[in-house]
């Protein structure tokens, strides 16, 4: 399999996690319940937190609006581990020592945690230990890599300093963590959701929560116009789908990064490795039916704002190539993260002045470990009002400097993103090919336009129904992205990602741009 023949993307892409697995069947939520306890989101997050606050005797409701464990869960590397980037230097120095230490506890109690549940349960994820290392190829990175293995060590993480690691090229500097792991994200989570159900608790999918009050209790209503009742709400949607207090919308952003699976010549030395510096590189293992898959990451942009989203599967296919005879790519995926100022999550009480709702979302690139983590935090509020780890993880955390800059220079982005997409002229050629997507005007109004491979077009209202942005297209997914906040939409309209919780306005069967402009789309 040559090179050319490795980019010729004749298939969507697909997750190796969700293609090992088979899809779930829980109901839609067709009459008004009430619970102990609402989670919305079925990913990580949600069933966790469900699995444990069920166990502690809660009556518990998940609600998912599409499918549980196939979002951001069903896309991730899968990486267990409390190594997160150069970030515990960073945390001791803009916060404090203290922070650091929580956070350090909090991921690598995270990693005991998953292990205990897998034993206890006798779940046949492929877990497996691994060590995790971070290198470099740059001489300005080695005193970070140094300091990064000085402030580790003394938090109880095993830390190690190293000059050459077990890839096929020579390095600057890496820093390798030990008892760490690995393992498929679904296998270990579509279990936990069978045994929340044994437990008494209940799981709806294809049930969007479209709003939420609050009079004593709080009620959630589903786009089907049926209701929850809850004592407590868990907000776990990834991108909080409630905007009115927090203002999570200008505090997190949306970033997306790729993956290939390959199949090598060269049997995987082991271990799982990040590079320190941009363009960020990840590679892990995973054993298959059809053998060993080797998962190369990396080539994040913010969400919406990639002119050509193929280039960034093409430049990881360049780099396995250059470090590993790839003799086949089975699998190609894309995910979406929520990034905060500082690079730590936001998880407790959505707001200091909201005792009953609480919110875990902003995991970066980091998810699995600060998942578990979240959902020990938030199972020891709600049973005991308090966790050692809520401060450094708290919503309402004081904001450094420089995450007030990180702050600052995203929402210029998005207010230039908001005011661009409305004035930037559309080409004069509207010809679209099959396969191929771009906005259009229609009859003075921009919408998008994509052409499937019968040659039927697809029409959509070009304007997010989240804050209104202008969508851009992407190539790779097929998709409508929003680069302010991080919604998608299929070429038909249905949401792929929120916050926003409407579809777009669409039409279907159109056969010219002529009778879009006729019709008055």
């Amino acid at each position: 399999m040559n090179i050319d023949e490795q980019k010729n993307f004749n298939k969507p892409p697909q997750s190796y996690w969700m293609a090992s697995t088979s899809r779930t069947e829980y109901p839609v939520l067709d009459k008004d319940i009430k619970v102990d306890i609402a989670i919305i989101g079925g990913g990580i997050v949600g069933i966790s937190s469900a699995y444990m606050l069920s166990k502690e005797g809660l009556n518990v409701a998940i609600v998912e609006a599409d499918r549980i464990v196939q979002g951001t869960t069903g896309h991730t590397t899968a990486k267990i581990t409390s190594q997160h980037g150069l970030i515990y230097n960073k945390i001791k120095t803009q916060l404090s020592e203290e922070f650091a230490k929580q956070y350090a506890e909090a991921n690598e109690s995270a990693i005991r945690m998953i292990e205990k549940i897998v034993i206890e349960n006798n779940i046949q994820c492929d877990y497996m230990p691994q060590s995790a290392y971070i290198y470099t190829l740059r001489d300005g990175y080695v005193d970070r890599i140094s300091d990064e293995v000085k402030t580790a060590s003394p938090l109880g993480i095993k830390a190690t300093y190293l000059e050459e690691i077990p890839l096929p090229f020579k390095v600057k500097a890496a820093v390798r963590f030990d008892d760490q792991a690995q393992f498929h994200p679904r296998k270990f989570l579509l279990p936990l959701a069978e045994k929340i159900t044994m437990n008494g608790s209940q799981i709806f999918e294809q049930s969007r929560i479209v709003d939420i009050e609050e009079n004593g209790n709080y009620i959630l209503t589903t786009n089907q116009g049926k209701k929850i009742t809850a004592e407590k709400v868990i907000i776990a949607s990834h991108y909080p789908c409630y905007n009115k207090p927090g203002m999570y919308f200008a505090r997190i952003w949306a970033d997306r990064s790729y993956i290939v699976a390959i199949k090598a010549k060269e049997k995987y030395p082991g271990g799982m490795y990040i590079t320190a510096e941009e363009p960020g590189r990840s590679l892990r293992s995973q054993i298959s039916d059809n053998g060993e898959l080797i998962f190369v990451g990396g080539e994040h942009h913010k969400t919406g704002q990639s002119e050509d989203t193929n280039k960034h599967y093409e430049a990881l296919i360049d780099f396995a190539n250059d470090t590993f005879t790839v003799e086949d790519i089975p699998y190609r995926w894309s995910t979406q993260d929520c990034m905060t100022p500082d690079d730590i999550p936001f998880v407790g009480h959505f707001t200091s002045k909201t005792p009953n709702m609480f919110v875990a979302t902003g995991f970066g690139k980091w998810g699995m470990t600060n998942s578990i983590a979240s959902a020990m935090i938030l199972k020891d509020l709600i049973i005991d009002g308090k966790s050692p780890w809520q401060d450094v993880y708290s919503p309402s955390r004081q904001i450094t400097a420089t995450s007030v800059k990180s702050i600052v220079v995203e929402n210029l982005n998005v207010a230039k993103e908001l005011i661009g997409g409305k004035i930037t002229p559309l080409p004069d050629n509207v010809d679209i090919k099959s396969g191929e997507g771009k906005l259009i005007e229609a009859d003075g109004q921009k919408v998008g336009a994509y052409r499937d491979e019968q040659g039927t077009l697809h029409i959509v209202n070009s304007t997010c129904t989240h804050m209104g942005c202008e969508l851009t297209w992407n190539s790779a997914e097929k998709s409508w992205d929003c680069p302010c906040h991080g919604s998608r939409f299929t070429y038909e309209g249905d949401i792929i990602e929120g916050p926003t919780v409407k579809p777009l306005n669409s039409r279907k069967d159109v056969n010219t741009i002529e009778k879009v402009v006729k019709d008055k789309f």
